[in-house]
């Protein structure tokens, strides 16, 4: 087991839950991202494993959103989130002074979903999308 594989178990550990298949090979392989997507020209940003509990603790995160995970966001207020409520964790975008899940936005059904459409969609930015939100 590489370094980065225990660095990953330990954050699930951390967040008591297991991370989808495609965003462990994300962090396996890529281990983050942060930039300018074209053609859409939204700036996508998706964080090192060091950094997810820094992040996540910084918003409080845990507290205000039970069962979320943020991953990353759009380098600015909206944080790319897991909703870990749900068996199958979708992806959803959170203002960082959202109150409550009712805020968030469906983003994609996984990561290798998100990182597909976003060149061509960038971010969702109304609701418009089936959830169980």
């Amino acid at each position: 087991m590489s370094s980065n594989d225990d660095e990953i178990t330990q954050a699930e550990g951390h967040f008591g839950v297991r991370f989808p298949q495609d965003y462990r090979h994300f962090l396996a392989t890529e281990g983050s991202m942060s930039r300018f997507v074209p053609p859409a020209d939204d700036f996508l940003m998706i964080n090192d494993i060091a950094e997810l509990v820094d992040v996540n603790e910084a918003g409080e995160f845990q507290r205000r959103f039970p069962g979320s995970l943020v991953i990353g966001g759009d380098g600015s207020r909206e944080m790319l989130t897991y909703d870990f409520r749900q068996e199958l964790p979708c992806l959803v975008l959170l203002d960082v002074s959202a109150q409550d899940w009712s805020s968030a936005i469906h983003q994609a059904a996984s990561l290798s979903a998100l990182l597909e459409q976003f060149p061509e969609t960038g971010w969702k930015w109304d609701d418009s999308e089936p959830s169980s939100l």
